[in-house]
């Protein structure tokens, strides 16, 4: 298969995944000019990225990849809930918790593009139409599977009062949230250091895993997915799988495979780096090994 095939595959793939996320997310959901308010935010999230892929492509810059997805979040989730006809303190609770997240990702990954001028990891996708089309297909894919539970649950016409789930959700989620901040604060401030250039973070959270805020990232989205739970109907409960995927995404797919074998091609032959690999988890943040 040639390589344009295989991009064409994948904007397909994420197309048709999205579509299949759609049907089952609409079950129980409210209407809007009679079709299902959870499939028009799919649309909406999808018609985003392809809206600015087109002047990031035209320009060949990466630098609003970040920041558009995190705004796509906002506005879907926005729209979710100006739309939905019965808001209650669990949909505008799961609302924010999904505003605030966005908001502080999107300000500290625009920042970090700002400061280093490019992304090495589209140097070459920009340059290709079809696979930078693609990346941009799986963005909208990516927020519409991991934002797919706080969605059902906020165009769910279902209403129950807060309860066990919602409470024991929202303290996963500020745990994973503070531990996500904490983590990219952590390794912001390393990197600002002219002393530690050149050097791998080890310090902080980064004593303890590898890749803490990656940790924090599922943290937050399976404490989301546990909130939202109760309320979920039929087909909707598919959208749990908003946690798995964002564990495989980011442990199997891309994430830390990609930034290990970019640390080891860099430190591979570092006595510090192979003690540190060894004696340090990967992924979950625990003191002891």
């Amino acid at each position: 298969m040639s390589e344009n095939n295989v991009w064409i595959s994948g904007i397909v793939a994420s197309v048709l995944f999205g579509f299949l996320l759609a049907w089952a997310g609409s079950d129980g959901s409210s209407q809007v000019y009679g079709l299902p308010l959870f499939s028009i935010s799919v649309i909406f999230a999808f018609l985003i990225q392809w809206i600015f892929f087109v002047p990031s492509f035209l320009f060949q810059t990466e630098k609003y990849f970040d920041l558009t997805g995190s705004l796509t979040y906002i506005s879907i989730i926005i729209f979710a809930l100006i739309m939905s006809n019965d808001l209650d303190l669990r949909k505008l609770a799961i609302g924010l918790l999904v505003f605030l997240w966005a908001c502080r990702l999107g300000v500290f990954l625009f920042s970090r593009i700002r400061l280093a001028g490019e992304d090495s990891r589209f140097k070459v996708i920009k340059t290709n139409s079809l696979q930078f089309l693609m990346t941009w297909s799986l963005q909208g894919l990516w927020i519409c599977v991991t934002s797919g539970p706080a969605l059902a649950a906020i165009t769910s016409d279902k209403q129950l009062p807060l309860d066990l789930f919602f409470f024991a959700g929202s303290i996963l989620w500020l745990v994973g949230f503070f531990v996500e901040v904490l983590a990219d604060h952590q390794k912001s401030q390393f990197n600002r250091e002219p002393a530690n250039s050149g050097k791998f973070v080890r310090t902080g959270l980064w004593a303890w895993s590898r890749h803490p805020n990656y940790f924090g990232e599922i943290m937050l989205w399976a404490g989301l997915a546990i909130v939202a739970m109760p309320v979920l109907e039929g087909w909707q409960h598919l959208t749990l799988i908003s946690p798995i995927f964002v564990f495989l995404l980011l442990t199997r797919i891309s994430g830390i495979n990609l930034l290990e074998r970019q640390a080891d091609s860099r430190w591979g032959d570092d006595p510090d780096y192979q003690d540190y690999k060894a004696s340090t988890n990967a992924l979950v943040i625990w003191p002891f090994r």
